[in-house]
């Protein structure tokens, strides 16, 4: 069982003890990354003027929303790799055949020019 790390993070401005199985750096970039957040949005006059409930929700929507990209993303990533994969796949395969036809083409050949030679 992997071991549980305990650390303290600053989110807004309040002192929030985590604990998890990840590194302190991982829930400190984790933070920090959700501290971008609240950065960008205050930065929007609408957005600081909402009650702290409806902050939270919209923090939450935008995050759930960078979550949903990132996964199509990843996905889109791995079909292509794929893609890829396959492609490859084949191109050796067509090596591996070229390669072959054209060892037999030099046996003829050598052949050839041994039957002329005697």
């Amino acid at each position: 069982m992997a071991n549980r790390n305990n650390t303290e993070v600053v989110i807004g401005d309040k002192v929030i003890r985590l604990g998890g199985s990840e590194s302190e750096e991982y829930m400190q970039r984790v933070a920090s990354y959700i501290n971008g957040k609240y950065e960008d949005y205050n930065k929007i006059e609408s957005f600081r003027r909402q009650p702290a409930d409806m902050k939270s929700v919209l923090m939450q929507i935008n995050i759930a929303d960078d979550y949903f990209k990132a996964r199509d993303q990843l996905k889109e990533l791995q079909d292509e790799l794929e893609i890829k994969d396959k492609e490859m796949y084949d191109i050796k395969h067509e090596l591996i055949a070229a390669q072959i036809k054209l060892e037999s083409k030099e046996k003829l050949i050598k052949n050839y020019q041994n039957g002329v030679k005697n």
